[in-house]
């Protein structure tokens, strides 16, 4: 199946790795390393205090503009699709030959039938819920109401102000510096190159499309294999720190907060040494996406400090960055092929899953067999928690409102935590996986969502049981 996904055509220049021999760079060098990063660091990696909640820059400037918009965003949305599926229909119907190969508008408008239809049938429950036309099952606040008005209008304007800063995070040397530093934990852990804890710490400060974002053009560069960015994209890509706050307070288990998040950064952890071990994410490929132009990270040879090597490192890849007209010009074409392919998805895929958890009985049915392993681990109300322990799936935020109702603190608390540790949540993060480059199939989305929940679950279970409550 081809992909729509944005990358960088151009991939990166190669940047030589032995710095036995090099001398430290000098002022001008660490500056352009220096300064264009620590404005990437304050953008998407620092938190700050605003009206008493906790957020990032990039966060604030996101909100920012879609307040600044108002009652207009979800006519953006509506906009987004019209011009998505319309323009795919178009290329359609004058054939793909007539489009130059390798243009912004192949890019854009020359995608795979499943994609085609998901576009249309957006666009088709997109203008249902607009104008409520038709069942009320698929505009309602609770479904088509939810995934336009609450998420598509927030995944439009974080998709556009990350698109055009995320440069400042991953092409002046930061990425290079990190992965120095932290090599030796992160393969010994994770198995996993160090530049992958920046991917960890843009999901945890930003959000989980940020680090799916990055852990894509890492993979296309040449920096990762098929199988460190299939373990990173499905393992590292946790929400935001104000999301998990937000899943906190709907739940009703925000007064236990640092608990709460402890509880997560245990289980993701523990979760991610055991998922790289085992199959399917051991199984994939060690080769990168382009083998003719690998950007692989080297082992630290002993023969200068592992500061020295990393602060060589920065300081080489930022004497390689593009112009930030040419980084501006080509994040836009990323943004507008993000805009295209994900929001219409969204709107399709996560109004269908909410259709299905408010309006039928089958995630009762499906989620029968799991009440007595939640009577075994001595959960209040299993019944009532199983439906949430599997919703993920479909969306992120369906476990805290099916979960939001339970009268066990103790049941809410387990629930909120595993939701947030699922990762896997098809209405956004998986559409993204599944349309990218990186060699992700639905069915190991699927097997890895299970996989997550049955070893993280006992964790939270156990952390729950023995020190919070």
């Amino acid at each position: 199946m081809s992909s729509d996904t944005p990358h960088d055509l151009g991939g990166e220049p190669e940047i030589v790795t032995d710095t036995g021999n090099a001398s430290f760079p000098d002022g001008a060098s660490i500056r352009r390393f220096a300064l264009p990063s620590l404005l990437g660091v304050l953008t998407f990696l620092t938190p700050v205090k605003v009206d008493g909640n906790w957020t990032i820059l990039m966060g604030l400037i996101s909100d920012t503009g879609r307040d600044a918009v108002g009652a207009g965003m979800p006519w953006v949305v509506f906009a987004l699709l019209c011009i998505s599926a319309t323009g795919t229909l178009y290329a359609i119907s004058i054939g793909r030959k007539r489009i130059p190969a390798g243009s912004l508008a192949a890019r854009l408008f020359i995608v795979a039938p499943v994609w085609v239809a998901l576009r249309v049938i957006g666009l088709i429950m997109g203008t249902m819920t607009m104008f409520q036309l038709g069942p009320e099952m698929f505009w309602s606040p609770a479904t088509g109401g939810t995934v336009l008005r609450d998420l598509a209008v927030n995944i439009v304007p974080i998709f556009l102000f990350a698109g055009l800063l995320m440069p400042f995070l991953t092409d002046y040397g930061l990425m290079e510096f990190v992965g120095t530093m932290m090599k030796r934990i992160f393969r010994r852990l994770f198995t996993l190159p160090g530049r992958s804890a920046i991917d960890a710490l843009a999901s945890w400060m930003s959000s989980a499309p940020v680090g799916v974002l990055i852990t894509i053009q890492q993979y296309v560069s040449g920096h990762y294999t098929a199988r460190e960015a299939a373990v990173i994209a499905t393992n590292f890509s946790v929400v935001s720190v104000p999301f998990a706050l937000l899943v906190a307070k709907t739940v009703g288990v925000d007064d236990r907060f640092p608990e709460y998040y402890m509880a997560v950064v245990i289980t993701g952890v523990i979760t991610a040494m055991i998922m790289p071990r085992i199959p399917p994410l051991s199984r994939f490929e060690d080769e990168p996406f382009d083998r003719l132009h690998a950007l692989r990270e080297e082992e630290s040879s002993g023969d200068v400090p592992l500061i020295h090597e990393a602060v060589t490192l920065a300081t080489k890849r930022a004497a390689l960055a593009m112009p930030l007209s040419v980084q501006f010009r080509v994040a836009f074409g990323h943004i507008l092929d993000i805009w295209f392919g994900l929001v219409p998805a969204v709107i399709a895929v996560g109004g269908a899953g909410l259709m299905i958890a408010e309006y039928t009985p089958i995630l009762g049915w499906l989620t029968a067999p799991i009440v007595p392993v939640l009577e075994l681990f001595r959960l209040p109300e299993a019944a009532a928690a199983a439906p949430a322990m599997v919703a993920g799936f479909l969306d992120m935020f369906l476990p805290a409102l099916l979960g939001a109702g339970i009268e066990s603190e103790l049941t809410r608390f387990v629930i909120g935590v595993v939701s947030v540790t699922q990762l896997i949540y098809m209405s956004e993060i998986g559409i993204l996986m599944i349309k990218c480059e990186i060699p992700l199939k639905f069915w190991h989305l699927l097997v890895v969502f299970v996989m997550r929940t049955v070893i993280g679950l006992p964790i939270v279970v156990a952390f729950a049981h023995w020190i919070v409550f």
